[in-house]
């Protein structure tokens, strides 16, 4: 029993704070209803995620339809050069090649958004920083000792961590842009929000659907359950 509840406490744990400092995670704007926004995730996730990560459970037909674009549009502005428009969203890397490389094969996307959640996605994306001490040079404060480079340094630029000293060890307390990437700080904070959103998206399509339904379930339910009622009242009445 008392396993038990350490089990369940630990699984209620919040996932708010970096294991490295306690720094608190950022919050992620999603709004699955903008379809820009959706599109240029897409678009960006394809150009900088797709190489090592699938999302296996998407064609690039669905986007079209989700999106309200043209078949064509998707295949021009977010498909790689050579997909076709019923192509799932597959990496190119094969097993093999990856597990040389990275040690393991690096897992499909399709759902990170539903297991770690929109947040702990925009703080991962926005947390990497240089670390001469790691093989590949670089850290992440979310998920430290991380097993890839960052893929949007390019865009991001390198940070670097500024530490405090708490007596016992030495922690992160914030990320310092040390070289300047593409694009500015408030563009690379867009960029990123859309690739999350899009992986939101990608974790349920169907989810703005599912909404939209809800209202008109919950409204038969209520319209059933006064029939019922008075059907209740109706067939008692005698015996009472």
């Amino acid at each position: 029993m008392k396993k038990l509840l350490q089990s369940c406490l630990l699984l209620l744990m919040p996932l708010g704070v970096f294991a490295s400092g306690g720094i608190d995670l950022e919050s992620a704007d999603i709004d699955l209803s903008d379809n820009t926004s959706l599109e240029n995730g897409a678009h960006l996730y394809v150009q900088y995620c797709l190489g090592c990560h699938s999302t296996k459970y998407l064609r690039y037909l669905n986007l079209a339809d989700d999106f309200n674009l043209d078949e064509q549009e998707i295949l021009n502005k977010v498909a790689p050069e050579g997909a076709g428009i019923y192509d799932k969203m597959l990496t190119a890397m094969n097993g093999h090649d990856a597990k040389r490389w990275f040690g393991t094969q690096p897992p499909d996307l399709s759902l990170i958004a539903r297991s770690r959640g929109a947040d702990w996605l925009y703080s991962y994306l926005k947390g990497f920083y240089t670390d001469p001490t790691k093989p590949l040079g670089v850290n992440n404060v979310v998920f430290p000792d991380v097993g890839m480079p960052n893929p949007l340094w390019q865009l991001q630029g390198e940070q670097m961590a500024l530490y405090k000293n708490t007596g016992d060890q030495e922690v992160i307390t914030a990320l310092v842009l040390e070289e300047d990437g593409t694009m500015s700080e408030d563009e690379f904070d867009q960029a990123v929000n859309d690739i999350v959103t899009f992986l939101v998206y990608a974790g349920e399509p169907a989810q703005l659907e599912r909404r939209s339904m809800g209202k008109y379930v919950l409204l038969f339910i209520f319209i059933f359950g006064v029939i019922a009622y008075l059907l209740k009242k109706e067939y008692w009445k005698d015996v009472h």
